[in-house]
């Protein structure tokens, strides 16, 4: 069994909790208040500028030019096309460039970026796709789902939200996570497996702590 089966058959239940997340189930049905979603993009663009930072420290630990420029490829990608994604809705929900700019972390995206590049620094190849794949792979997976509901990927806000995650392109980026991942496990001892899965399993119950984050709007519980 690849890893990655392994690490699928075994957090089946926290990832199917992602995926049944009314903030989800919002988005395909379009039930979802635009205030939620609006809250979700500004905390997602500030989201995926520490993301992006992961590709540029997976170029560095690279060994060998092709994956360095895979890396670098999504770093492109991720600051060029799903962030200008993020600039295109502003527009729907009146987000201005100075308001993304501008916005502060919430204390959920500060502690689940915080982890991904702690992760990413100071551990292995492995480690860091360990942390970032359940981001990449679940929001292709929610993204297929959704766009298997009727109408639901011509929504007039949630719409391009569903086109761009359940795309061939962003699945072959996942896929390539996937792939390496199953790549760099190939032998390791079961507590190096064990190690991964645990970074896996983290970021997964993160995913769901930003779904949560997102459809509460949930700031600091105090503030000055």
């Amino acid at each position: 069994m690849k890893f990655s089966e392994r690490l699928h058959e075994k957090l089946q239940a926290i990832w199917r909790k992602n995926h049944s997340h009314p903030f989800v189930q919002g988005i395909g049905d379009g039930s979802l208040d635009k205030e939620k979603f609006r809250f979700f993009m500004i905390q997602d663009y500030l989201y995926l500028i520490e993301y992006a930072k992961l590709f540029a420290i997976g170029a560095a630990k690279s060994t060998d030019v092709a994956t360095m420029g895979r890396f670098a490829a999504l770093l492109d990608s991720t600051l060029n096309e799903e962030m200008d994604l993020h600039r295109q809705y502003g527009k729907k929900f009146g987000i201005t460039p100075e308001e993304f700019e501008e916005a502060k972390p919430s204390p959920t995206t500060l502690a689940y970026t915080h982890y991904m590049l702690h992760v990413g620094q100071n551990g292995t190849l492995a480690d860091l796709i360990a942390a970032l794949l359940p981001c990449a792979w679940s929001y292709w997976e929610i993204g297929k789902e959704l766009n298997e509901i009727p109408g639901a990927s011509e929504h007039e806000f949630y719409g391009e939200w569903i086109k761009m995650y359940s795309s061939e392109e962003f699945g072959q980026v996942a896929q390539w996570c996937i792939d390496l991942l199953d790549d760099l496990t190939k032998g390791k001892p079961e507590e190096e497996l064990s190690h991964l899965e645990e970074i896996f399993l983290n970021t997964t119950r993160f995913e769901y702590m930003f779904w949560e984050m997102s459809y509460n709007q949930a700031m600091w519980p105090i503030d000055a």
